[in-house]
């Protein structure tokens, strides 16, 4: 099972990297599978732990695909790595063995520590469309404009009916992403 969540991880000048990313749950471990490069994949190299956050505000997905990195942190319970502020629910974990990949290492983290700060109450309609939206963003030079073209024109529905500010927030950082990366790319001549 794959859990979306915000990783926050300790660069070498002790500053926090955030990541959204789909945290896969095994038994006793939660993987982390960064791609190669990626700060995310240095940093959990180098430190060995990072924090797994929960949080319902897909603003900091969006954010984070779209250049938008700063968001309220403060310190973890029990490692030296932030965590953000405002999540529901975060867990700190610690690498306990790494699976080298020419893709994607895995990295297989045991939870040392975990908060409860506010109840989850679901994610509605709107908020699953801009995480998907958020995950096409994150693969935009990986697929066909008409699929990305197809996707969004589905998930614009559940954005139109149930959104709230922040989702509506969201999704226009989205779709301006989605259009900047549309006009730089190269036209075909015919």
């Amino acid at each position: 099972m794959i859990h979306e969540s915000i990783v926050t991880t300790r660069r070498k000048d002790a500053t926090t990297h955030i990541a959204p990313m789909g945290i896969q749950v095994l038994e006793e471990h939660f993987v982390i599978a960064p791609f190669k490069p990626s700060s995310t994949l240095d940093n959990l190299r180098r430190e060995g732990c990072a924090v797994i956050n929960y949080t319902d505000d897909v603003r900091i997905f969006a954010g984070c695909v779209t250049g938008r990195r700063s968001w309220p942190l403060c310190k973890a319970d029990r490692i030296e790595v932030m965590r953000l502020k405002d999540c529901l629910t975060h867990a700190e974990v610690i690498v306990e063995h790494m699976e080298e990949n020419e893709l994607r290492p895995r990295f297989y983290c045991r939870v040392i520590h975990e908060s409860l700060h506010a109840p989850f109450h679901g994610y509605n309609r709107a908020q699953a469309a801009v995480l998907e939206a958020a995950i096409l963003v994150s693969r935009l030079d990986l697929l066909p404009a008409q699929k990305i073209d197809r996707e969004i024109n589905y998930l614009k529905i559940a954005v139109e009916k149930t959104a709230g500010p922040r989702e509506r927030e969201a999704w226009s950082w989205v779709l301006a992403a989605i259009e900047s990366f549309k006009k730089n790319q190269p036209h075909s001549s015919t």
